[in-house]
């Protein structure tokens, strides 16, 4: 017994050390088992530091996109991820009720008729005869293995419904980035039509200088093999977002083409994410993700099935009771003078096993051992996702501005170009050799904004996702 109370009191210590984390978030740490988080992020320069409870609510309204925002409504309540983790829910509380309830005693009841007929004088007489009883059983949790049981349920229903929390992070996040990308192709292609057009205008201009006598056929086949490699970019374009659609629709649960109608219905804006996110401390994070939280609770139920499987080792009291009635004929047999009970009283214990109790409690040592380094990982993949994202949330927002200024120079040199060209003033490379030049700088800072965007839904899943 005293044995089993310093290990119970062991892992009541890792378990007060893991929610202090992960429901608490204290300071205190136990030798051993880890360390605390740190106090501030090494990247959250210029991030505030706030409690980011509010800011993580419906995180994807701040991207002020009705259509982005419609879809992940859309998608979480019909995505066939989020029904198959609600079922999981559902059976996890059926679980946790089933063990809650071995700890109360059961009773049944039964009722027997018993008949048999003779031939006497030429009539058949019958005889009938009855029983009805009550029977009732209790297996006293005299060393909490049933209790421990119990416990290890309700902590597995507990990450049951923290994996659903998760799932919903993410998807909410895979639909966002879906959302982005497919804007961003939709960008991709308004600026090839404007290139593709502008070119139009350069192979024009060369054909009409060929038959003035101006230039060789040279520059009209040049001006003519950019102009058709700009169009030979559109159906690619094309192609992307018609299977970014179909994503999105996948994503929300819906056939595909579900969403076709409303997405082409207008140009739609690039979502823009909100500078003023605050990120809170490192414990926030801890104590919000639901990810970290699942894996604490996993570590709560391995401790309850340790704990249960060490009281297999000890006697088990049962207790059973009857309560009777018989009589010769059916209608008297709820006559209060026919009742008779019993009560039995069993003691039962391992007394050898082969080492099955042992190696059980090896196993779900074992099994513990992993739940808590499973912890510990988690722990640290959150804090690298959020300095991750934090990173990308600044050098992506740095090159993104340096690309604008680019893209601003790119448009002034091809205008430049194009007029000198109509001008006969230059040749018709350097027209061409600065729209490719545009091009492929507006193409970067698109591709720049889709980065940038996506490490702050990066930076809101990595905080914890708005469920808490």
């Amino acid at each position: 017994m005293g044995q089993r109370g310093a290990c119970c009191r062991n892992f009541a210590r890792v378990t007060l050390f893991l929610f202090s984390w992960v429901v608490v978030g204290c300071a205190d740490s136990t030798p051993g088992a880890g360390s605390e988080p740190p106090k501030a992020w090494i990247n959250g320069a210029g991030f505030p530091v706030a409690s980011p409870q509010k800011d993580l609510t419906r995180w994807w309204a701040r991207f002020d996109d009705p259509q982005m925002s419609k879809l992940i409504t859309v998608g979480l309540a019909e995505n066939p991820g989020i029904a198959s983790a609600t079922a999981r829910v559902r059976e996890a509380r059926a679980r946790r009720e089933e063990a809650s309830a071995q700890l109360m005693p059961s009773l049944g009841g039964s009722l027997r008729g018993f008949g048999d007929a003779e031939r006497e004088g030429g009539e058949w007489l019958s005889n009938s005869s009855g029983r009805a009883a009550l029977d009732a059983s209790w297996e006293v949790d005299w060393f909490g293995k049933n209790r421990k049981l119990a416990k290890s349920a309700a902590a597995t229903f507990a990450a049951t419904e923290e994996n659903l929390r998760s799932v919903q992070a993410s998807l909410a996040a895979e639909i966002a980035i879906a959302y982005t990308r497919l804007r961003i192709d939709e960008e991709r292609l308004f600026v090839l039509r404007d290139i593709v057009v502008s070119r139009e205008e350069t192979a024009r201009l060369a054909s009409w200088r060929q038959q003035a006598g101006e230039a060789d056929s040279l520059e009209s086949s040049q001006a003519s093999a950019s102009l058709e490699q700009a169009r030979a970019a559109i159906p690619t374009l094309e192609q992307s977002i018609a299977q970014r659609r179909n994503q999105l629709a996948l994503l929300c649960g819906r056939e595909p083409g579900a969403f076709d109608a409303a997405l082409a219905s207008a140009r739609g804006r690039i979502p823009v994410p909100a500078r003023d996110l605050a990120i809170g401390i490192p414990a926030d994070t801890i104590r919000q993700r639901p990810d970290v939280r699942e894996s604490g609770w996993k570590v709560s139920a391995a401790i309850a099935e340790l704990d249960a499987s060490k009281a297999r080792r000890y006697p088990s009291l049962n207790l059973a009771g009857t309560l009777g009635i018989n009589s010769l004929a059916l209608e008297k047999i709820f006559r209060p003078e026919k009742t008779a009970a019993d009560l039995i009283v069993g003691v039962t214990g391992p007394i050898f096993d082969a080492g099955r109790i042992r190696a059980d409690i090896e196993a779900r040592g074992a099994a513990l051992d992993r739940s808590l380094q499973d912890y510990r990982a988690s722990v640290l993949t959150a804090l690298s996702e959020v300095e991750d994202a934090l990173i990308a949330c600044r050098r992506s927002g740095e090159r993104l501005a340096t690309l604008e200024k680019a893209v601003a120079s790119a448009r002034e040199a091809a205008t430049l170009a194009q007029q000198r060209y109509q001008a006969g003033v230059t040749d018709l490379i350097t027209v061409l050799d600065a729209q490719r030049t545009l091009l492929g700088i507006e193409d970067n800072l698109l591709a720049s904004r889709a980065e940038h965007i996506r490490a702050y839904i990066d930076l809101y899943k990595a905080l914890g996702g708005g469920w808490s």
